[in-house]
Parts: C-alpha cells; structure tokens; sequence
C-alpha cells in the first residue's frame, strides 16, 4: 500500500486532472499526460515539484493503487505501447486508487488492540476489499465504490468510537467542522472526533492529537510543528505532506517525516 513508481506507467500523472491554481502551474484534463512526464513514464522536474508550482504533486499519494493497476490489472501494459488499453486503465486507476486506501485505513484499524470486538468483520472487509482489487479492469470500472465505502466506513467509525473510548474525559467532537485558520496552538485534542474536518492553515502547534480520528480531515498548510500525531487515528502520508511541520512534530511509526519540512 505504498507507492512504488518505478512500476507504475505515470497514471496520476495523465488519468486525473488538474486546474491550474495554488497546487497545480497549468491546467490538464483527464487522460492528457503532464507535460513533465518523460518517456519513461517518470517526472522531468520530480525535485524541483514544489518551486516550478506543482505542489500539489508532491501530497498525492496512491496507497500503490498505481503499481496494483499497471502490473496486475493490465499485465504490465503500458498505455503508450498498447493504446487501446489507455481509456480503461484511466477509469480504473481512481477506483483501485479508493480501494486501497480504504485497504489502509483497515489494516491499521487492526493493529488497534480496542477494536478487538470488530476485527473478526474488519478482516472479511479486508480481504473481500483486497479480492475486489484483483478484479479484471471490466469488473474495476463497473464497481460501485461508493457503495463498498459506506460498508468499510461502518466498522471504521466503530473502530474510532472503541478506540477514542480509551481516552479519560470529555472528548471533542468536531466532525467536518469548519476549522480553517483555527488557533489550536497547545490544545489538547485526545481522541477528538476530527473526521472530515477543514484544518487548512489551522495553527496545531505542539497540539496533542495523540488518538484523534484524522480520516479525510483537510491539513493543507496546517501548522504541525511540536505537535504529537502518535497513535493518531486514520492519518495518511497525503495528509502529512499537505501539511506543514518540524523535526520536534511526533509521528506515527507508519508514516514518514516530508521531506520539505
């Protein structure tokens, strides 16, 4: 569930789009590959991505969604030697992409000792959703995703309800709130309820977000220096790059300290 694009043939690079603004230099619809990708299906300014505007580069992350769909699905069939291939490799790259990332949210909600009482069904959606990814390309671009979604989320709100239950006292429960620009500087957040949340240039610094849940909650420019992510619940190598730190910030032993912080 990690990328790996040495494997890959460049697809979040020419299936997804993107608008030219903070994140992206230019515009570029679906299916056009990037004016950077080189022939070999790697980036011609991978190290200068963030100066040359092209951050938003830089945060995405495929959970090996990418490597899963070029050698597995396809073979090892590239779009540019096999052009037929192209459109349906496009349409299957953003569902095996949501497919593994609900593959890491369960992986890590079973290393969660409090979950005891779902793992048995977290297991089954696991390996049902890891079948799922081994489905032939017609069968991928006809699966209603959203549909496997609402049945993951089910036991991943469990997971969170059993887990942030650990944690003494009143919890905050700030789902999908407008956070943005939020002065949060030292605040205690164990086991908040932060799912979905808009933390975009929120000062978090040295907050405590020890077992809070992070699942889709927006961390562009959030301010995460000092800040203590350990046992966090739901975060992502994506949310962490879109977000700002230092080397005093505690992470995670599963994810990875940016490289631009």
């Amino acid at each position: 569930m990690r990328s790996d694009c040495g494997s890959c043939f460049g697809l979040c690079c020419v299936a997804l789009p993107f608008a030219a603004s903070a994140d992206f230099a230019i515009d570029k619809d679906a299916g056009r590959p990037c004016p950077n990708l080189e022939a070999d299906f790697r980036c011609g300014i991978h190290r200068e991505l963030r100066p040359r505007g092209f951050t938003g580069c830089t945060v995405f992350d495929c959970f090996g969604a990418g490597q899963k769909v070029s050698q597995v699905t396809f073979g090892g069939r590239d779009w540019r030697n096999a052009p037929d291939t192209a459109r349906q490799m496009f349409d299957v790259f953003p569902v095996m992409r949501q497919l593994h990332e609900l593959l890491w949210y369960l992986a890590e909600a079973l290393t969660r000792p409090a979950a005891h009482p779902v793992h048995t069904r977290l297991r089954a959606a696991l390996e049902k959703t890891e079948r799922l990814t081994r489905g032939a390309a017609e069968e991928l671009a006809e699966l209603d995703v959203a549909a496997h979604r609402g049945e993951v989320n089910t036991l991943l709100l469990r997971t969170s309800e059993l887990v942030r239950a650990e944690v003494r006292g009143r919890k905050k429960e700030r789902r999908g709130a407008d956070l943005m620009g939020a002065r949060l500087k030292g605040a205690d957040l164990r086991g908040a309820n932060l799912r979905g949340a808009y933390l975009i240039a929120a000062d978090l610094r040295g907050a405590d977000l020890r077992t809070a849940d992070l699942i889709g909650a927006d961390l562009r420019a959030a301010d995460l220096a000092g800040a203590d992510l350990t046992g966090a619940l739901f975060l992502t190598q994506s949310q962490l790059n879109a977000a700002k730190g230092d080397a005093a910030t505690e992470l995670p032993r599963t994810l990875t300290r940016p490289a631009h912080w």
